[in-house]
């Protein structure tokens, strides 16, 4: 079985060995990304407008239209997570890769991964609601005995959204690996959800990085964007409205990609894989391999710091 070169088990070397994958496939996987498109340009555009104006100034049929808009990005992103997740797996595999086949493979992942995406944001709902629900209670149970409250208050609505975040950072960071384990495992739904949890123990830090890195420089970007736009002439308009789009698809890819190689390393640390890893500090020095895994012609060193 021949290995590559050492990787290191960290931010740095999930990002580098995505990047790898994406160099030696470049054609192909800036073709899929185009699916992110939908999603790109309204990131961009489209500034955030205030829920209860937006709905009182505009009129039924506009909304029904950008109801409809978002449900096609929504759709065209999950085919960009399912296509772009295929094919970063079987390139970190060593496998080769083909365009035809990763759009294939919507064939049989597409409803998997929109059922687990749907049943992931229920959760994530219900808990928020759950959370809100309960800061309502206190607030009027507070009241109840005499307290003043100020609802306006800065502190008040600090903690709201601070926990608001705290706690779809939590979910992100244990669920981050779901659409991938839908995409290589077949398991979808709560299946997914537990599988991802299971996998992500010894590694949360390193998806909570993922999130931080990509997530930060996107907002910055769309935040500057956002407020320059309206500023510009047409031409620059739609220079700048093609670049931006083109910058946060390459975001977007990235972060697919690299989500897929980290879901690799955590099988690794889990004795699951066909990758060496030699783990400084530990008592052991290589994980186990499953079954099968002889059938596999790439293997990877994973020096974990």
């Amino acid at each position: 079985m021949k290995l590559t070169a050492v990787h290191i088990l960290n931010l740095t070397g999930v990002l580098t060995e995505s990047r790898r994958i994406i160099k030696a496939n470049y054609t192909h996987f800036v073709t899929l990304s185009l699916l992110f498109l939908p999603l790109s340009f309204p990131l961009i555009t489209c500034p955030i407008p205030q829920l209860s104006n937006h709905l009182s100034t505009t009129d039924k049929k506009t909304i029904i239209y950008q109801i409809i808009y978002i449900l096609i990005a929504y759709t065209f992103t999950l085919c960009a997570i399912a296509t772009i997740t295929y094919t970063t797996h079987h390139g970190f595999l060593g496998k080769p890769v083909s365009f035809f086949a990763s759009l294939k493979s919507l064939t049989f992942t597409f409803f998997p991964i929109l059922s687990t995406a749907v049943v992931a944001s229920t959760v994530i709902f219900l808990n928020l609601l759950s959370f809100l629900m309960l800061v309502g209670s206190v607030l009027m149970l507070v009241q109840n005995i005499g307290l003043v409250i100020d609802y306006n208050s800065v502190y008040i609505m600090l903690f709201i959204g601070v926990t608001l975040i705290m706690i779809m950072i939590y979910f992100h960071v244990n669920w981050s690996l779901a659409l991938v384990v839908v995409v290589v495992e077949s398991k979808w739904g709560f299946g997914a959800l537990m599988r991802s949890s299971y996998l992500m123990q010894g590694m949360r830090s390193a998806s909570l990085l993922l999130l931080l890195y990509f997530g930060t420089f996107s907002a910055l970007f769309m935040w500057v964007l956002r407020g320059s736009l309206h500023e510009l002439s047409i031409r620059a308009f739609v220079f700048f409205t093609i670049l931006g789009s083109s910058f946060m698809i390459w975001f977007l890819l990235h972060s697919t990609a690299a989500n897929t190689v980290l879901y690799n390393y955590c099988k690794a640390l889990h004795g699951e894989s066909a990758i060496e890893i030699a783990d400084q500090g530990s008592d052991h020095e290589y994980a186990n391999l499953s079954p099968g895994d002889e059938k596999v012609s790439h293997a990877v060193t994973v020096v974990t710091t």
